[in-house]
């Protein structure tokens, strides 16, 4: 799962900008919501009902157990809400929730903020000073992470707060996730049964034959009709409008007036819904790497356009490669590290690393790399050592789990990530039902952005052969003085959220701030690796303010380092003949899969692509 990343050097906060709304006069608005008047919609009456429940019951807390423990002194609760906002007294879904409480003292001394962190306009983030100090720190409420996905869990959100750069955000906020309904423990949702997905090699060609066109056709509509089977009635249900409606009723579970809100990518989305239904209800929020809103995309152009922008990452990833030949060995030019890609797939279709690790299995490792820098040099060296003739990074990275029992228990948590993913995009909007659609859409694509494309059309295919009924989306869009000012982050390349999303999304809610991390690409800015990202980012969430005149462009962050193996020993054997064949897509559902790890930092703590 792709890692929520989170920021890194924290603590002195300045050069001020544009201050976000503040609250309105008079008493702040109690943590349930008004029940809303006669010309309500039925899910809007359901909403109201729903929280002023939660706002009564709150949360039991106790220990974190099972797949939900983790480290710290994290605690973990239930939040029940309606399976449809329609009939609140009907079916319910009971979400898991996490939190660390905030700790009231940074106990930091010398930290310092983005100063210096010169942006490409010259911008800076927050250059005031908390250095030395360990003096209490006034609790703020409750920071919740909406993680990326669909398919994603938040649940260990809080262990951040045991890291040394969370300490001024942890201080202040109680941090809190959740797995949204149909993930982990959230009344779960399997369209297959894990134990039945295919575990050896398969193929992912670029330009497929008829043939394959047709087993993945049929293969997309047998998950669709197995989702429909095993998911029943509740199906329908595993809505984006849905989700939004949740975190509203979490809001008023923990007791908070308003929300203060993260989310990443699919995250980003989920806020900007909720912004737009329950404006009053929002305090700040951070909508980092946010996907279009435009409805019109939603979700299938959406695809269509993620392959152009894959393919820009993929050039990004090849040149990076190419700089560092004296390292990893696999060409002075992009050009050559792409032919070196296609040896390394053609050599897995004729003989599967370990007889598990095929082109498919290559192809999503290597799509996860596009959306993380901190994964190239670990990709570089795996490629370099395999065509050195040693497969052991290839199968860390890209291969199952030794041991029996954690690779069963990730197999069930990639079906139930797939199956939620699969029913919340499906579900959230209308898609073609005719083949020939998609068929001339990939076709037409794959000319231009070949490494992608295909992956897009068989991860989403099952959705044209979907049972039930398609919401319309939400045109999200907010007036002047509706909303308190969000805080947009995106970076200039991020293949999983093109940045014309954030650039709409900044239109579509009034008064939003953007801050640009220019010429980067890693999917995700709120880590910590960027200084000045980073200030702007603290600037908001601990003092509530925006940059100066709404928005800031920041230099993009230090690059990744090489990671050398026996190519370094041996370059020009890593430029062995090629045994035929290009590289190929993935059919994984969102190009995730098995991933290196390269470091325990906030920016690899947590992980979900879009």
């Amino acid at each position: 799962m792709r890692p929520l990343v989170l920021f890194a050097a924290v603590a002195a906060l300045a050069s001020l900008g544009a201050a976000a709304a503040p609250a309105p006069s008079g008493a702040a608005p109690g943590p349930s919501a008004a029940v809303p008047g006669p010309a309500a919609t039925a899910e809007a009456r359901g909403v109201a009902r729903a929280a002023a429940r939660a706002a009564r019951e709150g949360i039991r807390w106790g220990r974190c157990t099972g797949q939900d423990a983790m480290p710290g002194t994290a605690r973990c609760g239930t939040v029940t809400v309606p399976l449809d906002y329609a009939r609140p007294g009907g079916p319910a879904v009971r979400l898991t929730v996490s939190r660390s409480r905030a700790t009231g003292t940074t106990g930091t001394a010398g930290a310092t903020g983005a100063t210096g962190a010169t942006g490409a306009t010259g911008a800076t983030g927050g250059t005031g000073s908390t250095a030395g100090t360990t003096a209490p720190v006034p609790r703020q409420g409750a920071l919740v992470l909406g993680p990326d996905g669909p398919g994603a869990s938040g649940m260990a959100f809080p262990a951040v707060a045991l890291l040394p750069e969370w300490k001024p955000l942890a201080a202040a906020y109680d941090l809190v996730g959740y797995a949204p309904r149909g993930v982990g423990r959230s009344t779960p949702l399997l369209c297959a049964d894990p134990a039945g997905r295919p575990a050896g090699p398969r193929r992912a060609p670029t330009r497929p034959s008829e043939a394959f066109k047709r087993e993945r056709r049929a293969e997309a509509q047998r998950y669709a009709e197995a989702c429909a089977r095993r998911g029943g009635a509740a199906l329908r249900h595993h809505t984006s409008l849905n989700n939004a409606r949740d975190l509203e009723v979490l809001r008023a579970a923990l007791g908070e007036p308003r929300l203060t809100f993260l989310g990443t990518g699919y995250g980003g989305y989920l806020g900007a819904l909720h912004a737009d239904l329950f404006p009053h209800r929002v305090r700040r929020m951070v909508l980092d790497s946010p996907v279009r809103p435009d409805p019109a995309g939603v979700w299938y152009r959406d695809v269509l356009e993620r392959s152009a922008a894959f393919e820009r990452r993929w050039a990004d990833f090849r040149a990076w490669t190419a700089r560092h030949h004296d390292a990893h060995g696999l060409g002075t030019d992009p050009r050559a590290v792409a032919r070196a890609y296609a040896r390394t797939a053609a050599r897995l279709s004729a003989r599967p690393a370990a007889g598990t690790v095929g082109p498919e299995q290559l192809h999503a490792a290597m799509l996860a790399a596009l959306r993380s820098d901190d994964l190239w040099p670990h990709r570089a060296r795996a490629l370099a050592d395999h065509l050195l003739g040693d497969d052991r990074q290839l199968l860390a990275q890209a291969g199952p789990l030794p041991e029996a029992g954690a690779q069963a228990a990730r197999a069930a948590a990639e079906q139930n990530s797939r199956a939620v993913y699969t029913a919340v995009k499906c579900n959230d909007a209308p898609w073609p039902t005719d083949w020939k659609v998609w068929d001339a859409d990939g076709t037409r694509l794959a000319r231009t952005a070949p490494f992608e494309t295909w992956h897009g059309v068989w991860a989403h295919l099952p959705c044209a052969f979907w049972k039930g009924p398609r919401q319309e989306p939400r045109d999200v869009r907010t007036a002047p003085g509706e909303l308190p000012p969000v805080l947009i982050l995106a970076a200039e390349r991020d293949a999983a959220a093109p940045y014309r999303g954030a650039l709409e999304l900044r239109g579509r809610l009034a008064g939003a701030a953007l801050v640009t991390e220019r010429d980067a690409g890693s999917h995700g800015l709120a880590d910590g690796r960027n200084a000045c990202v980073g200030g702007h980012l603290r600037d908001y969430l601990l003092l509530g303010r925006l940059p100066v005149g709404g928005e800031a462009a920041c230099a993009p962050r230090p690059g990744p380092r090489p990671r050398p193996g026996r190519a370094a020993r041996g370059t020009e054997r890593a430029t062995a003949p090629a045994v035929g064949g290009p590289p190929a897509p993935s059919a994984g559902p969102r190009g995730g899969g098995p991933q290196a790890r390269p470091s325990t930092s906030s920016a690899t703590l947590l992980r979900r692509p879009v």
